[in-house]
C-alpha cells in the first residue's frame, strides 16, 4: 500500500464522483426497507414500492383517484357561517393538512387542489383569510402570513412591489403558516440538522447569534457559550459535539429572553416554543473527523448546514464534510459566513466555486442563491425535493441576512423516514450518570413507542450479551415526559445498571417475555462504493466504520472479487475486531483510513464461509478448503484476530445466547 500522502489521479476522482450520486440513491431505497415510513408502511411487497420521489407529493393532493368530486377550495373558504356543511369540509382540510406536516402546513391561499388560481379579489382575499383563521382556531392553530402577492402589506412579495401596476395578473394570493399549539411537550414539533464546515468558517459563532438573538463582536463572542471544554474556549476551535437549540412559537416567532444578553435554558425553550430546531454543532479540523463523523450518523440529522467563510471558499475539510452528507442523502444548505470582511471580488469566487461543486456530477444539487424573503419562502416550501440547495450570504457581526435564514428555519417541512408502529428501537449516543438518578443514556428513537416504566433490553456488551433493565424516566430536551416516539430524541434514565456497562454504540429494544435476546454477530456483509483509495483494497484490509453510533475498526474478509479501487462497487463481508455490534439489514455504513474511503449499506449479517463472496477456483483442491474449515472462513490474519466463535449448523457464528 503507497502513503497516505499519495494523490489520487483525476480520472479515479472522477470515477468515485460519477458513480458517488447513484449509489446514494440506491442506498434510500434500500433504507426505506430498513425504517420504513407510514406512507409504506402497507407498500413493502418488493423493492420497487419502496421508491419514492418527495418532490411529487403534490400529485397527492390532487386525488386523481377519487370517485366523487372534490368541492372547490374558494366555496369553502367563501361560505357563510350559515354553511355547516362547508365549514366542516374546511376544518377537515385543515386538520389533515396539519397531520401530514406534523403539526404544521403551509398553505397556498388563492390556489385550489389542482393548483388553479380562485382569482380572489382583496375583498374576498380577506374573507377567505378570515375564514381560515377560524378554521384553525378549532384546531387549536395560529395562522401566520409568509408571503402574498397583489394584497399589499408587509408581507408583500419583491417581485410583486417592485413591478407595482405593470405586474402580471391582479390575483390575490398567499402562502400562510398553519402551526398548531403543542398541549405537551410531546407534541411539540422537532427538526435536527448537523452544523458542518471547516475550521474557522463561523460554526459556534453562527449557532451562538441564533440562538441568544444578540450579534457577534466579531472576536467570538457569541460562541463562548456554546464551548464544553476549557481549550475549546483558550483556542475558539470546536472538538466535541455541542448540541443546540432554537425554538419557534406558533407565529413563527423566535423564544428569545426578554433580557438582551440572556441565554435561555432548554426547558424554557421547550415550554414556550411549537417547534423546535436542534443543531448538532461539530468540530471542523481534521484531527476531530472521527468526532465530526461520529455526531453526523448518530444524530440522524434531517437537513445539514454546510458553513463556508466568505474569505477561504470549499476548502479543507468542507469538501470531506459535503462529501459525506451526500453519502447519507442528507438534504444540504450552505450558509457563506464573513461577508462584511470579505472583498466582493473574493466572494463572487466563493460563491462560483461552491456553485460548480454543488452542479457536478457527485452532487447533482441545483443552487438556489437565497437573497430575499420572497425566493426564501418559495425554497422553503419546495425543499421536500433533495435536488434543491439553498445558498445565504450572513455576517454574525452586522446581521445581515440572518432573518432569511431564521425565516427558512421557520417553515423547513418535515424531513424524515420514522414509523411509530414498528417495534421499537433506540440507538445511545452518548451516556452520563446523575447524581441521585442513576445512568442516563441519550439518542434517537428509530422506530417505535417507549413509555416510562417499560422492560427493556440494552446491549450487547464484549461478549453479545443484552441486559434486562427497565426505564425510570423519559425526558426530551431536557423536560420530562411519559414517552418518546420514533423520530425523536429522548435520554432515558434505565434502573440496575452500572454507567461503565453502557457505551456508546449499545440499543434499547423491547423485552418480550418468552422470546430470547436477539442474536449479534462479529461479521456482516454489505454492498460498498469506493470512493477514493490510492492502491487496491483486498482482504485483510482495516479501517474505521462507523454505522449509525457505532464506530469500531473492522476487516474485510471477504470480497466478490480479487480487489476492489476506487469507484468501484462491491459486495464485501466485514469483521468487527474489538466486539460484535447490533446491525440490520439497510442500516447505511461509513469506513475510513485518515479521510473517507468508502460507503455502504448492511445487506446481512453473519456471514457463512462455506459460501463465499467470490467462488473458489476449481483447481483450489482441498487444502483451501481445509484452511477455511480451520480458520472460520474468516480470513484473519495479522490484522483480523480470530474471534474464537463456534460456527453453528447454519455457517453463522453468533455471539450470546444460542
Amino acid at each position: 500500500m503507497t502513503s497516505k500522502g499519495t494523490k489520487q489521479l483525476p480520472h479515479e476522482r472522477r470515477r468515485g464522483e460519477a458513480a458517488l450520486s447513484d449509489f446514494a440513491e440506491f442506498v434510500e431505497k434500500q433504507q426505506a426497507l430498513r425504517y420504513p415510513d407510514s406512507k409504506l408502511a402497507t407498500a413493502a411487497a418488493g423493492p420497487d414500492s419502496v421508491e419514492q420521489h418527495d418532490e411529487l407529493d403534490i400529485l397527492d393532493s390532487l386525488n386523481l383517484d377519487d370517485a366523487q368530486p372534490q368541492v372547490p377550495l374558494r366555496h369553502l373558504l367563501l361560505a357563510g357561517t350559515d354553511d355547516a356543511t362547508a365549514q366542516e369540509k374546511l376544518a377537515e382540510y385543515v386538520t389533515g393538512r396539519l397531520l401530514e406536516g406534523h403539526g404544521e402546513a403551509v398553505v397556498d391561499l388563492g390556489f385550489e387542489h389542482s393548483g388553479e388560481s380562485m382569482r380572489l379579489t382583496r375583498p374576498e382575499w380577506d374573507v377567505a383569510l378570515d375564514h381560515l383563521r377560524k378554521t384553525a382556531k378549532t384546531a387549536n392553530a395560529d395562522c401566520d402570513i409568509l408571503l402574498t402577492r397583489n394584497v399589499g402589506g408587509d408581507a408583500e412579495a419583491e417581485s410583486i412591489a417592485a413591478a407595482g401596476s405593470q405586474g402580471k395578473g391582479t390575483d390575490c394570493t398567499g402562502k400562510i403558516l398553519i402551526r398548531r399549539a403543542p398541549s405537551s411537550i410531546e407534541e411539540v414539533i422537532e427538526t435536527r440538522i448537523a452544523v458542518v464546515g471547516n475550521v474557522d468558517a463561523g460554526k459556534s459563532s453562527m449557532l451562538g447569534v441564533l440562538v441568544k438573538g444578540d450579534l457577534d463582536d466579531g472576536r467570538g463572542k457569541a460562541r463562548v457559550n456554546l464551548f464544553r471544554h476549557k481549550h475549546e474556549v483558550e483556542t475558539g476551535r470546536t472538538s466535541s459535539v455541542g448540541m443546540e437549540i432554537m425554538g419557534f412559537d406558533t407565529m413563527g416567532k423566535v423564544i428569545t429572553a426578554d433580557t438582551p444578553g440572556r441565554k435561555l435554558s432548554w426547558e424554557e425553550i421547550g415550554k414556550r416554543s411549537a417547534k423546535v430546531i436542534g443543531f448538532t454543532d461539530l468540530a471542523g479540523h481534521e484531527r476531530y473527523l472521527r468526532t465530526t463523523v461520529f455526531g453526523l450518523l448518530s444524530s440522524s440529522p434531517n437537513y445539514c448546514l454546510l458553513m463556508v467563510a466568505a474569505n477561504n471558499g470549499l476548502v479543507g475539510m468542507s469538501k470531506e464534510h459535503l462529501g459525506i452528507a451526500l453519502a447519507l442523502n442528507v438534504p444540504i444548505m450552505v450558509v457563506v459566513t464573513k461577508i462584511d470582511i470579505c472583498p466582493p471580488n473574493i466572494l463572487e469566487q466563493t460563491i462560483g466555486q461552491i456553485t460548480k461543486i454543488l452542479k457536478s456530477p457527485a452532487a447533482r444539487k441545483l443552487p438556489v442563491l437565497i437573497r430575499n424573503r420572497e425566493v426564501c419562502i418559495d425554497t422553503a416550501t419546495q425543499f421536500v425535493s433533495q435536488r434543491i440547495c439553498p445558498i445565504f450570504q450572513v455576517s454574525n457581526v452586522t446581521g445581515e441576512n440572518l432573518d432569511l435564514v431564521r425565516t427558512f428555519l421557520n417553515i423547513l417541512p418535515h424531513h424524515g423516514r420514522y414509523n411509530s408502529d414498528a417495534p421499537f428501537e433506540f440507538h445511545v449516543n452518548d451516556t452520563f450518570s446523575v447524581p441521585f438518578v442513576g445512568t442516563v443514556v441519550s439518542g434517537i428513537v428509530k422506530s417505535g413507542v417507549i413509555h416510562s416504566g417499560d422492560n427493556v433490553l440494552i446491549g450487547p456488551d464484549s461478549l453479545g450479551q443484552f441486559v434486562s433493565t427497565s426505564v425510570r424516566s423519559i425526558e426530551r430536551k431536557r423536560i420530562a415526559v411519559p414517552a418518546a416516539s420514533a423520530g425523536q430524541s429522548a435520554s432515558f434514565a434505565l434502573r440496575k445498571i452500572r454507567r461503565k456497562d453502557v457505551r456508546k454504540g449499545m440499543v434499547v429494544l423491547p423485552k418480550v417475555e418468552g422470546q430470547p435476546p436477539p442474536k449479534v454477530y462479529r461479521e456482516f456483509v454489505a454492498e460498498v462504493l469506493i470512493l477514493s483509495h490510492a492502491t487496491t483494497i483486498q482482504t485483510k484490509y482495516q479501517a474505521m466504520l462507523h454505522v449509525g453510533s457505532v464506530a469500531q475498526t473492522c476487516a474485510i474478509i471477504d470480497v466478490d472479487r480479487p480487489f476492489i479501487r476506487t469507484g468501484d462497487r462491491a459486495t464485501v463481508a466485514f469483521q468487527f475486531v474489538q466486539r460484535p455490534e447490533y446491525l440490520a439489514p439497510g442500516d447505511r455504513l461509513l469506513f475510513r483510513e485518515g479521510r473517507t474511503k468508502g460507503l455502504g449499506i448492511v445487506k446481512s449479517v453473519g456471514y457463512d464461509p462455506r459460501n463465499p463472496l467470490m467462488p473458489r477456483q476449481a483447481d483450489s483442491g482441498a487444502a483451501q478448503a481445509n484452511e477455511d474449515k480451520d480458520i472460520g472462513g474468516s480470513a484473519e490474519g495479522k490484522s483480523a484476530p480470530s474471534t474464537g466463535a463456534r460456527v453453528d449448523a447454519q455457517g453463522q457464528r453468533p455471539i450470546g445466547r444460542r
